[in-house]
């Protein structure tokens, strides 16, 4: 399992919110007409949503990627800890993806990574959260959910991909993936114990034979 990095933007979303409204103030004092001045905001507010979009997101699936999975889920959490409300986490990776790329080359994992992302955004409901934690590796957060009620929907996933047919370059691809889930609770006091747990799970699917799903109450 591959737990480095994607390719994120180097400037943090917050940054990015005080650079643009800097720039604003600073196109305001020009001492040009009034109607070039908002032409300009204009452009830069364009230029400065697509950054920030790309300060998110994962370049090969169009998820969201790490580090703002890192930022959410600390809102998340703390949110459930204030309100006793329901979150669960699902860590998944793709079973022998290594074996993959040796196979059929970095452009084949490539397609079943977007294949899989695709698939993951079809399983799960608009406000639950998915991202590229890295590598072959994602993470779904599933706000106002119990651990039960979010295997429903994990398993589901769980399933179409084994079932999907991945097809590339005249190639017939079995691809199946190893969860491991973490509900919070009270016993838990911060998001990395959540995430640890759920790393935990996962690393007990694959031991056990992949093509499964696994909870931290299996530990």
């Amino acid at each position: 399992m591959d737990s480095k990095k994607g390719n994120d933007f180097d400037l943090s979303p917050e940054l990015l919110d005080e650079i643009q409204a800097n720039i604003e103030e600073i196109i305001k004092s020009f001492p040009i007409a009034e109607c070039n001045k908002i032409d300009v905001i204009k452009k830069i507010n364009f230029m400065y949503s697509h950054t920030k979009y790309m300060s998110v997101t994962d370049p090969l699936t169009g998820l969201y990627n790490r580090r703002h999975f890192e930022s959410t889920i600390e809102r998340e959490f703390l949110r459930a800890q204030r309100y006793k409300s329901d979150l669960s986490i699902a860590i998944l990776d793709v079973d022998l993806f290594k074996k993959i790329n040796d196979t059929f080359g970095h452009l084949c994992g490539d397609y079943v990574l977007r294949e899989i992302a695709y698939l993951t955004m079809q399983n799960f409901r608009k406000t639950d959260m998915v991202f590229r934690y890295g590598g072959e590796e994602f993470i779904i957060i599933l706000t106002e959910t119990s651990i039960e009620k979010a295997l429903i929907p994990i398993e589901r996933l769980r399933k179409s991909i084994e079932e999907y047919p991945f097809y590339y370059d005249g190639n017939d691809l079995k691809i199946t993936v190893s969860i491991g889930v973490e509900g919070f609770n009270e016993n838990i006091s911060a998001p990395d114990e959540m995430i640890d747990n759920a790393d935990k799970a996962l690393y007990l699917a694959k031991a056990q034979g992949r093509n499964q799903i696994i909870t931290s109450s299996s530990l």
